[in-house]
């Protein structure tokens, strides 16, 4: 049983135990409907009380749910609520902690609610693709009124039972210092002679101007919600709490309209990042007792512009963080930086006055290794460069007290080596940042060979704490994010020299979702950190070919916006980017010297390269083991590198076109100019002929 049920005197108590937000899945179903059954053959009981064990009331349904039998199993989420909203003895839902999602719902179908302070209220189901599905959409705006309960609905944002106190959604809100439980029971006992039993369907919703609200509604998530069919469908289902012919009408409606949103591709892309986040916390042969490293102070190594992020990553998250240069200037620039993007903050009211000086007190720096030596964890991240990385590691083998994590902000470079760098290759990990790494949610977590579980496990738990999303990354030259970058980054090129310019790939790709395309990308981060690879890469992979013209535009002085030129122009000050006519000209110079007659490419073969090839090397790093799971791929892209959300990250979207038809474009083009960089990955073969997929 995942439902508890006990009497208290005259008041039988239905707890809801199903770990840890007591999800309402089939089996927690079944033991709450029983239990109501029991009550109302009891003749000793006169009320019930419906509450949540732990730290929910109830999180929701179990989504994992939706597309299996089990959703339409009874007794499903419906008849949960009809049982309770139909019981013959007054039924109480007791809420505390969270109650969101069909948690809510199932709140809104008893008689009466009462909530503990500080309790989370929302129904988020809008962030997975889909709308309440269980009368949330019927209910709520008859308790909060028309535009609340939608404004609720549409961002899905949790509201604390405090602000909702007074509403016809709760019954009395408790104060602080009352015990939750019993003062539901003495509620239950108070009312429950009270007869006929409230209900919420019974209630209209009152609005003064109903039609002129939902069409500036309607207007509103046309303009905002993009892709998404949700958010517009979300609208349409609270107008039918006021347009219906009756309360049931309007739950048909929505149940037609819930079931049509879990077939959508967006719904399923949303439902399997949410998943996937989750998922990549979980690091199969890790022992489950194993205790994270405590990390009560960092250090930093670099105020440059990924160290002053890192650092403020730290600051953010409360954590002393001590910043090191070799220069007063250089350390004087990464915290006059570190000042600004605060006061840019407190100016814009994202940060207060408090806050600044808060954070700004736990940033010190220095130009001593020696003051970083009782750090926890410290952070290299200098210049890209395996000497320079050399030197710094080891002066830190020295330095760092034993148990302290080293680790490096590294993007491509062999963690391996660095770790044999110092006679402690246990305590050595890559922690990649991406830039601006005080903005991006991405953190690549990179473990090394003889990386200790702990360290591994602490890193995970870091990442939780300075609000990343952690992805645990083998060793390979590029990890996961980068290796696949540059088959993307080679196609972009290749496309170039057949007949494309750089702003028809970005608009191609930009349509198709993507933040940013390829070429306003790497103007974005710095067309130099790209060269700089390249010649790294020319050394150690001389048989590797390469488009000459990322190289060209760099020998221009065409960084990208920090020179004012790259594959755009762009005027000081402002980021907008123009097509630059000296780059169109050097491109189109450039196929004719290497003899290629060029030709119109259509945007659909510029997405299919671009895309596919993401795809087929992501094929490669998860069959080599480089990543664990193909959603953590998904992961990465989606949170590091602007892949579109509503298409779930590139091994989603490659299941979702169906494998069979990736192989044979993939096939295709490997048939064409280049096409040794097209080799199917063996993976993909395989799963392609069973008719498999990544993300099975």
């Amino acid at each position: 049983m995942s439902a508890d049920y006990q009497v208290h005197g005259s008041v039988a108590v239905i707890t809801l135990n199903n770990p840890p937000v007591n999800g309402l899945g089939l089996a927690t179903r079944t033991a709450a409907v029983a239990g109501i059954r029991q009550a109302e053959a009891d003749p000793t009981v006169t009320a019930i009380v419906i509450t949540g064990a732990g730290k929910a009331f109830s999180g929701g349904a179990d989504i994992r749910e939706f597309t299996s039998p089990k959703a339409l199993t009874e007794p499903t989420l419906h008849t949960l609520i009809a049982t309770a909203e139909g019981a013959a003895k007054p039924v109480v839902a007791a809420i505390h902690s969270v109650c969101m999602g069909g948690g809510l719902e199932l709140a809104l179908g008893c008689h009466y609610r009462v909530a503990a302070p500080g309790a989370q209220i929302a129904l988020p189901e809008v962030k997975l693709g889909l709308l309440p599905g269980a009368g949330g959409t019927q209910r709520l705006p008859r308790v909060l009124g028309l535009e609340k309960a939608l404004d609720m609905i549409l961002t899905g944002a949790p509201v604390v039972s405090d602000k909702l106190a007074g509403t016809a959604l709760f019954d009395r809100v408790f104060d602080a210092d009352v015990d939750l439980l019993p003062a539901a029971i003495a509620f239950a006992e108070s009312i429950a002679a009270v007869r006929p039993l409230p209900k919420v369907r019974d209630r209209a919703v009152a609005h003064p101007d109903a039609a002129g609200f939902l069409a500036a509604a309607r207007a509103r998530v046309d303009a905002m919600a993009g892709p998404f069919p949700a958010p517009r469908e979300c609208v349409e289902t609270v107008a039918a709490s006021v347009t219906a012919d009756s309360f049931e009408a309007g739950l048909q409606f929505e149940r037609e309209r819930f079931m049509y949103l879990t077939t959508t591709p967006e719904s399923k892309a949303l439902r399997h990042a949410f998943f996937a986040e989750r998922a990549a916390g979980k690091v199969p042969g890790v022992p489950p007792d194993t205790q994270p490293r405590p990390i009560a102070s960092a250090a930093v190594v670099g105020a440059g512009t990924m160290g002053a992020g890192i650092a403020m990553n730290f600051a953010n998250a409360g954590i002393p963080v001590t910043i090191l240069e070799t220069k007063q200037e250089a350390l004087d620039k990464g915290l006059a930086g570190i000042r600004a993007v605060y006061e840019r903050s407190v100016a814009k009211g994202k940060l207060t006055a408090d806050k600044l000086a808060q954070r700004l007190a736990l940033i010190t720096s220095t130009l001593s290794y020696d003051a970083l030596a009782q750090a926890d964890i410290v952070v290299e991240a200098v210049f890209e460069d395996m000497v320079v990385k050399e030197l710094v590691f080891r002066e830190l083998d020295k330095l760092m007290k034993p148990g302290a994590i080293l680790a490096t902000n590294t993007s491509s470079l062999d963690v391996n080596r660095i770790a044999a760098f110092t006679g402690r290759p246990q305590d050595v990990i890559g922690l990649h940042f991406f830039s601006p790494a005080h903005v991006m949610k991405l953190l690549e977590i990179v473990r090394g060979a003889q990386t200790g579980p702990d360290v591994l496990v602490t890193a995970l738990a870091l990442a939780k704490k300075l609000k990343k999303t952690g992805v645990v990354s083998g060793v390979c030259d590029g990890f996961i994010g980068n290796r696949m970058l540059e088959q993307y980054l080679r196609q972009a090129y290749d496309l170039l020299e057949e007949g494309a310019l750089p702003e028809q790939v970005d608009r191609a790709i930009e349509a198709f979702g993507f933040a940013m395309g390829p070429f306003r990308m790497s103007d974005l981060a710095g067309n130099d950190i790209g060269w700089h690879i390249r010649k790294r890469r020319a050394i150690e992979s001389p048989d590797f070919a390469y488009s000459k013209l990322p190289d060209l535009l760099c020998e221009q002085g065409r960084f990208g916006q920090k020179t004012g030129a790259g594959w755009y122009d762009y005027q000081a000050g402002a980021r907008a980017a123009t097509p630059s006519g000296t780059v169109d000209a050097m491109v189109t110079q450039y196929s004719n010297e290497i003899g290629i007659a060029r030709r119109a490419i259509p945007d659909t073969e510029i997405v299919e390269r671009l895309v596919y090839a993401l795809v087929n090397e992501g094929a490669k790093i998860l069959e080599e083991g480089i990543a664990l799971r193909a959603s953590d791929i998904d992961m990465v892209y989606l949170s590091g590198y602007g892949f579109p959300l509503h298409r779930g990250g590139p091994m989603l979207y490659a299941d979702m076109v169906g494998l069979r038809a990736v192989l044979a474009a993939i096939e295709g083009f490997a048939r064409g100019r280049n096409g040794e960089a097209w080799t199917p990955a063996p993976l993909l073969v395989q799963l392609a002929a069973a008719n498999g997929a990544f993300n099975a």
